[in-house]
């Protein structure tokens, strides 16, 4: 009977086996065709049109000229250069504020952290331009003129969440024994942060930085919000007057284009040299 029984169960396995294999069933393959679609109609399409125009002129020409105009007129590199400080400004303003918080966030329990997380991210749920329109009336409120300080506090305000979630989670996740095993060999706590705990963290803090500093290099909405009449201009807003110009027509694409590849070129290069394309380090050791 017990011999009879294995039969029947073997019989049955292969019987649903060969079922399986007869039903309708989409392969790794087949199912990346969506994803590879959306990719070529939404990212290499429009950047191929970029490519395209900022390598030619008005009448479809091949040239340089675009390039040439741009590196000469120093009003483009100086706002390119402004655009660069000013987001390496704000990440760092937003570094000295999240780093605390997300320190204090990851030592506290996980409940009331959660609580207290929620209330930095909720601003995120909020459209933007709301929450700036909203910060400049609180500004107008406090008296304090618009301008370029404005303009600082506006983006730190608007990109902080940013900063405090990859810091948050990677703090959340380094191993406290590393930390105890340093006080018991005799480490003191500034001696603790900066041999263990900050390197531990140093991804998340790679990760907040360029969540920061790349949005803030283009983001010209809330410059233009907060820069009243002694406000800087930004890449973005530059990038904006060329496609658009005052009426709404289209004055200098080829000159718009340029800038962009230009901007593009600068980001895949920032995130190259800060290792943004590498694998999250999964090893937790560390020097003391």
């Amino acid at each position: 009977m017990t011999e009879q029984r294995k039969q029947i169960s073997r019989t049955d396995f292969i019987d649903d086996k060969k079922s399986v294999k007869r039903g309708f069933t989409f392969s790794r393959k087949q199912l990346c065709i969506p994803y590879g679609l959306f990719l070529a109609m939404f990212v290499v399409f429009p950047l191929l049109l970029v490519v395209y125009y900022a390598f030619t002129d008005s009448t479809g020409t091949f040239t340089f000229i675009n390039f040439l105009d741009f590196f000469t007129d120093m009003t483009k590199i100086s706002t390119l250069v402004i655009s660069v400080l000013v987001a390496m400004l704000v990440t760092l303003i937003c570094l000295l504020i999240s780093y605390p918080v997300a320190y204090i966030l990851s030592r506290m329990n996980q409940k009331t952290a959660f609580v207290l997380l929620l209330l930095f991210i909720m601003p995120m749920w909020i459209n933007f331009v709301l929450r700036a329109m909203a910060m400049k009336e609180f500004l107008s409120l406090v008296q304090l003129p618009l301008g370029s300080f404005a303009n600082i506090i506006g983006l730190t305000y608007d990109y902080l969440p940013f900063m405090i979630l990859p810091l948050y989670s990677t703090l959340i996740k380094t191993d406290r024994s590393l930390e105890e095993a340093a006080f018991d060999l005799g480490a003191g706590k500034v001696k603790v942060f900066t041999s263990v705990t900050l390197p531990l963290s140093f991804s998340g803090i790679i990760s907040g930085a360029m969540m920061v500093f790349l949005p803030v290099m283009s983001c010209y909405v809330i410059t233009d919000t907060f820069s009243g009449s002694t406000g800087f201009t930004v890449i973005g807003k530059l990038i904006a007057w060329c496609f658009l110009g005052e009426n709404g027509a289209m004055t200098n694409v080829n000159g718009g284009a340029t800038i962009s590849l230009i901007m593009l070129v600068i980001l895949f290069g920032t995130m190259l040299a800060t290792g943004g394309f590498k694998k999250e380090s999964t090893g937790r050791g560390t020097n003391i």
